[in-house]
């Protein structure tokens, strides 16, 4: 009988993912992270602070937190943004406490932002996961801001020509996922798939906030 004690394996250390979704405005953000959501992955989903109005299918606290302009001057000035942004005309920050406190639960972060906001999460916490959410076509993109008929005509093709110019900045993140019309779960299930690699990684990514 083999009496020899087994050398235990030393496994890499498993540490939480701050993930970083983006893409221009239209490509399904937020359609993917709800889809995520709905099928019970097992993720913090950061909600965004904004000044922007409420649209008809959104829901406060879980969509976004729609707060006042003086509501939003105050968390700025008392330090309480990761990041913040102004896109077409309103105000968009997302919570370091917020974060900071999913993280320390050992929890991975689901954060969606636009490209402008990506940046700069990317220079303030390098180690975290950026995935870049591209339309089909040009085409596919405009259809489904059209879809929203939430703004006039100038404010589309405002939207339509930032999103060329942000599409370049693909190339900068960590993974591309095209998000193909109707296929929202083949996305989220994208998306999981890169988290799941991303834990596989010898050397596992440390977020420091």
């Amino acid at each position: 009988m083999d009496n020899r004690t087994l050398e235990p394996i030393r496994l890499p250390e498993r540490l939480p993912l701050l993930i970083v979704v983006s893409g221009p405005s239209g490509v399904g953000k937020d359609a993917a992270l709800k889809q995520m959501q709905e099928l019970n992955y097992p993720f913090h989903f950061l909600v965004t602070n904004t000044t922007r109005p409420k649209r008809a299918n959104e829901t406060e606290g879980v969509d976004y937190y729609f707060i006042s302009k003086e509501q939003f001057a105050k968390m700025e000035r008392e330090g309480e943004f990761l990041e913040h942004a102004v896109v077409y005309g309103y105000e968009y920050g997302n919570s370091r406490s917020q974060v900071r406190k999913a993280l320390a639960r050992g929890q991975d972060v689901i954060m969606r932002i636009d490209v402008q906001g990506a940046t700069t999460v990317k220079r303030l916490a390098p180690e975290a996961v950026f995935i870049f959410l591209l339309p089909p076509t040009m085409e596919a993109l405009e259809a489904r801001l059209r879809r929203r008929r939430t703004e006039p005509e100038e404010y589309l093709q405002i939207r339509l020509h930032a999103a060329r110019l942000e599409m370049n900045e693909a190339e900068k993140f960590d993974y591309v996922i095209v998000n193909e019309d109707d296929a929202l779960d083949d996305t989220a299930e994208s998306i999981f798939a890169i988290i799941q690699a991303e834990r596989l990684r010898a050397k596992p990514r440390r977020v420091n906030l």
